[in-house]
């Protein structure tokens, strides 16, 4: 039997997982993240072991924050300051004899949420809000790359924006009026000094409003066929986001199609399983 494995190496845990050929979960594990890439490489190395049952493995994928080279598998997660331009391919592979396949976990978790959430369209825009902002964008199932094989960095267009604390906005990437500053997990303790789950209807009004702006964009470039929300942040609040920035979108789109918007059919394992479905079949 065929024994592939996924990772989801976010900035505050690690997630772990085997699966067979026909995509079931055979065991699964989890760990913080460690500060220092020695302690990181140890981890891994020990939870692909734990979940692989000492069976021969097929395939590793992984899930990471960027920026990457995905071809070449070099990774530098910016929120693991310490994991600069690491080969993680070649290291992995090195220590387990098979394919090792990285990318950004939004795409990553695109593929995961289009192949195991039931999508069949042809243009699919994966969100994830969560500590960040970013995106995934396939097309008949495969990744949207841009210049120099890059991955979009959605979460940083600007955008028109209300914000009641507009000296809280403040964006890691430096450039003014992000999307990302506005909506992410860390905008939000930024600007309402307590996180998503704490703020205030009217506090959730000005969220919303800013996210349907950014989706707004999106729409009218992308023109997606449906657009999926998944991360902690639109988790935490589900539906009632999902008919916010819906709302929004139906006022505002005057020239595209509205496009569908709905809630991770994986939840918080969307990169995860994603990583496992590369695992299966690579990256192309």
């Amino acid at each position: 039997m065929a024994l592939y494995i996924g990772l989801d190496i976010g900035g505050t845990k690690i997630m772990a997982a085997s699966s067979d050929d026909n995509g079931c979960i055979q065991k699964r594990t989890w760990q913080p993240t460690p500060r220092t890439l020695k302690d990181g490489i140890t981890i891994l190395n020990e939870m692909i072991y734990e979940v692989s049952n000492n069976k021969k493995i097929a395939g590793i994928g992984a899930a990471i924050g960027g920026p990457l080279n995905w071809k070449q598998g070099v990774v530098s997660p910016l929120h693991q300051p310490e994991w600069r331009n690491i080969p993680l391919k070649s290291i992995m592979e090195k220590e387990w004899s098979c394919p090792f396949y990285v990318d950004v976990d939004t795409n990553v978790a695109a593929l995961g949420e289009y192949t195991l959430g039931g999508e069949t369209v042809r243009h699919f825009l994966y969100i994830t809000v969560s500590t960040g902002i970013g995106g995934g964008y396939l097309i008949d199932g495969k990744i949207y790359r841009g210049m120099n094989d890059e991955h979009p960095e959605v979460g940083h267009q600007s955008i028109t924006y209300r914000c009641s604390n507009p000296a809280g906005i403040t964006c890691e990437c430096g450039a003014q009026d992000c999307l990302e500053a506005l909506v992410s997990g860390n905008g939000i303790r930024r600007i309402y000094h307590k996180p998503a789950e704490d703020l205030y209807e009217e506090e959730w009004e000005e969220v919303t409003y800013n996210l349907g702006q950014g989706l707004r964009n999106l729409a009218t470039i992308y023109l997606p066929d449906v657009i999926v929300l998944g991360g902690g942040v639109a988790l935490g609040r589900g539906n009632k986001l999902i008919d916010g920035v819906q709302e929004i979108m139906k006022r505002s789109l005057n020239l595209v199609p509205v496009p569908y918007v709905r809630i991770s059919n994986l939840g918080y394992d969307t990169a995860l399983m994603g990583a496992i479905v590369i695992a299966k079949h690579g990256l192309g």
